[in-house]
């Protein structure tokens, strides 16, 4: 008799990325079981992406080209590029979507005052029993007054036809702030809440760090305690196969 297939992998040590950290901490019961089970069981199967569409809106900001029209022929260019099967397809359509979106709100968007660099993946940090990754699509940083280096990053958020929820993108920014801040600071250079950012690609609305940031970091550090407690008890979801 043949094996059936694993669907799934199991993280084995409770990770969270920051995005679903954000998602976590604005979420229903239910819903935050969910965001927990997902984290623990990666499906094996391919995951509809919008790598492309982020990638092209982020090198368009920092290079100071991100208009309308070049971001709808880029869409156009995606949409219609050959696809070697029906999932490629569904994912460049997706991308185009995305792009095509962006495009029709780009004008209204006011970035902060900042340089901007290209982003990274940060080491993942350990918050009480969780690993938290850090991956922003763009760093931004500027000198202040005192001539102090001001570290902060930008990050995209986008759903098909939905804008984001404002708290979500409040969480979002206020885990980056708290993350630079207590976790990932550089030597000789500060965190700064005004250019820790969070861009609702389909809204085109732009979340700062909350000025009581320091506080809701501290309940997403309560929140991730909670989290590693319950990441041993989370069953598969139903029909996984591990």
């Amino acid at each position: 008799m043949t094996k059936p297939e694993k669907t799934h992998v199991v993280v084995p040590e409770a990770e969270i990325t920051v995005r679903y950290l954000a998602d976590y901490m604005a979420a229903s019961e239910r819903r935050r079981r969910s965001i927990i089970e997902g984290c623990k069981y990666r499906p094996l199967a391919r995951l509809l992406q919008h790598k492309e569409a982020q990638i092209t809106i982020s090198s368009a900001i920092q290079s100071g080209t991100a208009d309308p029209k070049a971001l709808e022929t880029k869409a156009d260019y995606i949409r219609n590029k050959l696809a070697t099967d029906d999932f490629d397809a569904l994912t460049n359509e997706a991308n185009a979507d995305y792009l095509e979106r962006f495009s029709e709100v780009v004008a209204s968007i006011k970035l902060p005052n900042a340089e901007i660099l290209p982003g990274k993946k940060f080491p993942a940090v350990k918050v009480h029993g969780v690993k938290v990754k850090l991956k922003p699509h763009l760093l931004l940083a500027r000198i202040d007054k005192k001539n102090v280096q001001r570290t902060g990053a930008f990050m995209l958020r986008y759903a098909k036809g939905k804008p984001l929820d404002p708290n979500v993108g409040g969480y979002q920014s206020a885990a980056v702030f708290g993350l630079l801040k207590n976790h990932l600071k550089e030597e000789g250079a500060e965190a700064d809440r005004s250019i820790c950012v969070t861009l609702d690609a389909f809204s085109g609305e732009l979340y700062p760090a909350p000025g009581n940031s320091v506080t809701i970091f501290e309940n997403m550090k309560a929140a991730c305690q909670t989290i590693s407690e319950r990441w041993p008890n989370i069953p598969p979801p139903k029909g996984a196969i591990i």
